[in-house]
């Protein structure tokens, strides 16, 4: 499974690490994923979403289940 945003795809970027020396060598941004109770299409499940699609509200969250007692 690819660690990507399920809303918008966002992914994995790559670069390098630049010393102070000049050297290069490289490394990679991830972007802040979530796991998110989601309603999508009429049905309740879980989904990865970055936080900038939570945030803007792209990802419609459903409701929480209480415990019953």
């Amino acid at each position: 499974m690819a660690r990507e945003c399920d809303i918008c795809g966002k992914s994995r970027s790559v670069g390098n690490r630049v010393s102070h020396a000049n050297n290069r060598s490289k490394r990679t941004w991830r972007p802040n994923l979530q796991r998110v109770h989601a309603n999508l299409n009429g049905t309740v499940r879980f989904i990865l979403a970055c936080t900038r699609c939570i945030r803007s509200g792209k990802v419609i969250k459903a409701a929480q289940r209480t415990k019953a007692a």
